[in-house]
């Protein structure tokens, strides 16, 4: 009795996904990415050299990043809006020429006018914070849903080696090149994030004014649209609030401690120096794992990743080894991106297309906006209270807000059932 052939391997199988690297599309979003993320490296550090070489005072310096600082939290709300409105590359394409058209009125205004600087400065805030969405949303619509942890891996990779290798770098090039020449070196960075990236592959959603004569809502309208979105996920709420203590308590605390720590314990800079480093050494190990690793309960991983970032004010309580500092910085630093990849991939493939960006905006709005209020606190409690109750406190808060969000409904997938997580 004849019998029909079993189906080979290649007849049932899909072909496997290639790596997200060769795809063209990417290639040009990945770009566009890595010059934003690098440009807004830039811009502090180049600066820091301006107050070195005496062209910028301190207070003005701080009152330059003071106001890129609003320039992105004003812009980010705005971004999002337009960028779910209207489509995402050209978003992306205004406000990176935004950014690119700050770096010119920089350079005019070093040593001349603080004024001109500060203004310059807010408009190249608000062309990061415009396109920090609009990039988000753009992944989303340029990768495939099986390819988008891996996509955003690499994102982050590129990012964490610029910051790695970016101030040797830039200290390189300011032996041969003045302030004014390294400000329009940050501008054509923007030009790229502006001009390279290409549309996205297909996925982006029908806007209603595509389907019918509906009235537009007003921006805060879309703006609590896009929060009643963030609703629906309580993961996305769970998560966005343990980030937000770990960034404005954790990271703030260790951003004033270490350099005093590492001056008065140890008596050296050393520490510092190998602190920092371990730590973007470690996110780049943590990217690498995760563009791989799918845990089976994402949620659960990503929060204790997210909550390993306590070792590091830990590590500065105790009178320890400066070598057990350096580890503790490359463990937070290898937890934090085993929370932010999936958590990027995660709210692209959970939230509603049409609100991707405006839920993105909320996301850097809260994380980011709140992190400056706890710099501002955590320097008079260290006067006040002293440096090691501080660091306890905060420690404790990046131990039990990861564990208290992974309690909540949804959070051990990142999703809205099991179902759907990867």
């Amino acid at each position: 009795m004849a019998t029909s052939p079993a189906p080979t391997a290649t007849e049932t199988d899909p072909p496997p996904s290639p790596p997200v690297l060769r795809d063209v599309a990417f290639l040009r979003l990945w770009s566009g990415t890595t010059a934003s993320g690098l440009a807004t490296w830039a811009l502090p550090f180049v600066l820091g050299l301006a107050v070195l070489h005496r062209e910028l005072s301190p207070a003005g310096l701080g009152l330059v990043l003071a106001a890129r600082t609003l320039g992105f939290l004003a812009a980010v709300v705005v971004g999002g809006v337009l960028a779910d409105r209207h489509s995402r590359r050209v978003v992306v394409l205004w406000s990176g020429l935004a950014a690119a058209a700050a770096a010119p009125l920089l350079a005019a205004g070093l040593g001349r006018s603080v004024l001109l600087m500060t203004c310059a400065a807010a408009l190249a805030g608000a062309g990061q914070g415009a396109c920090r969405p609009a990039f988000q949303a753009l992944t989303a619509e340029t990768v495939a849903p099986d390819r988008r942890q891996q996509a955003n891996a690499a994102m982050t990779l590129a990012v964490r080696s610029s910051t790695l290798a970016g101030p040797a770098l830039t200290a390189l090039l300011a032996a041969f090149l003045d302030i004014r020449t390294l400000l329009m070196g940050i501008g054509l960075l923007w030009l790229v994030a502006a001009l390279v990236p290409g549309r996205g592959a297909g996925n982006a959603p029908v806007s209603a004014a595509a389907v019918g004569p509906a009235p537009r809502a007003s921006f805060r309208a879309e703006f609590v649209d896009g929060i009643r979105e963030a609703r629906r996920h309580p993961w996305f709420l769970a998560g966005l609030a343990a980030l937000t203590a770990v960034i404005s308590l954790g990271y703030s605390a260790t951003s004033v401690a270490l350099p005093l720590i590492s001056r008065d314990r140890y008596g050296t800079e050393w520490v510092l120096a190998a602190a920092m480093t371990a730590y973007t050494v470690g996110a780049l190990g943590g990217a690498l794992v995760i563009a791989r690793w799918r845990p089976r309960a994402q949620g659960w991983a990503a929060f204790a990743g997210l909550a390993a970032y306590g070792f590091a004010p830990l590590s500065l309580m105790l009178p320890v080894h400066p070598a057990v500092v350096v580890v503790a910085y490359a463990v937070a630093g290898i937890g934090i991106e085993l929370f932010n990849v999936p958590w990027f991939t995660a709210t692209q493939r959970e939230v509603a297309p049409d609100k991707l960006a405006r839920v993105s905006s909320l996301d850097f709005l809260v994380s980011y906006g709140l992190a400056p209020v706890g710099l501002a606190l955590i320097a008079p409690g260290v006067s006040v209270f002293g440096v090691t109750p501080v660091l306890a406190v905060c420690a404790a808060a990046c131990f039990l807000v990861p564990a208290a969000a992974a309690l909540v409904p949804t959070a051990r997938h990142f999703a809205r059932t099991p179902a759907a997580s990867d």
